[in-house]
């Protein structure tokens, strides 16, 4: 069996203490039939020294949960296992890029489609008001560009009043009413191939479609039309030599699809709905060792 390292939350934090077990779990079920074990790393025990993990032949950072409530911390890792040479997929390097959302402006430039987008430095009611006519609609959403799993995240009616802003560079989009009646849509690919496709929608009331807040997960035959071009073609803007990539979208008010998410650090996987419970994922982890 080959030993590699799977990095998890904080364990100084109990908010994750009950869920990313389960998460590890999984992983290592995927990875076993392959030859592969898995041992937990809390991310926060290497941030300025990465000689713990130097030794293995691959880390996986697929359970770094909390990382955007310290994200200098966050980023000083980063920095700290790219120069120590960590073997690490996605990259260090990769993942502290994608910790900040303002990666989808740069996708953005590169032609790829996302909602339009309100770039702030520190959300304000004026922000929030210019947004509505800006964009020509009644309802936005306000999140921080360092986020997870909807943290912070706000859901605005024209005339509601801003209450518990996210502090700091923040993102205001036009709210996508497809998210309720056809929901979000995410693509996972291995080893730059595509597995599998899983739509989620939120509960009746809710925006959200984290399993947190009641989301409603399916897997889906293939992807809808045109949600793969937008995939590849995202992926493609990107440019990375990845290990794994779960590319979220939505469609827009003319259907057309747009780009939610392209998340490259900890998205989960969805390896329930994926083909032999993950065998595609193992089997491209085991290509890279």
């Amino acid at each position: 069996m080959t030993r590699i390292a799977v990095l998890t939350p904080d364990p100084a934090d109990p908010s994750y203490a009950g869920q990313w077990p389960k998460v590890l779990e999984r992983l290592a079920g995927a990875l076993a039939p392959a030859g592969i074990t898995v041992e937990p790393s809390p991310w926060t025990e290497h941030v300025d020294d990465a000689a713990g993990l130097t030794g293995y032949p691959l880390v996986l950072p697929l359970i770094v949960w909390g990382y955007h409530r310290d994200h200098p911390r966050w980023m000083r890792a980063c920095e700290t296992w790219a120069e120590a040479g960590v073997r690490m997929l996605n990259p260090p390097s990769v993942i502290g890029r994608n910790s900040d959302k303002s990666y989808l402006g740069r996708l953005a430039e590169k032609g790829v489609a996302i909602p339009p987008t309100m770039w702030v430095e520190g959300v304000t009611q004026a922000d929030v008001d210019a947004t509505f006519d800006r964009f020509g609609t009644d309802v936005v959403i306000v999140k921080p560009r360092v986020s997870g799993g909807a943290w912070k995240t706000l859901r605005l009616s024209r005339g509601e009043r801003l209450a518990d802003a996210p502090e700091g560079p923040a993102m205001i989009q036009p709210y996508l009413a497809s998210i309720e009646t056809e929901g979000e849509t995410s693509l996972l690919f291995f080893g730059g191939e595509l597995s599998h496709v899983v739509n989620k929608r939120p509960v009746s009331g809710e925006f959200r479609i984290q399993v947190q807040f009641g989301g409603q997960y399916a897997a889906l035959p293939e992807p809808p039309a045109g949600a793969l071009a937008l995939a590849e073609q995202t992926l493609a803007a990107i440019g990375e030599d990845l290990l794994y990539a779960r590319i979220d979208m939505a469609q827009g008010p003319d259907g057309e699809w747009l780009l939610m998410e392209a998340e490259l650090i900890e998205p989960d996987f969805y390896l329930g709905s994926a083909p032999e419970g993950g065998a595609r994922f193992a089997a491209a982890v085991k290509a890279r060792l």
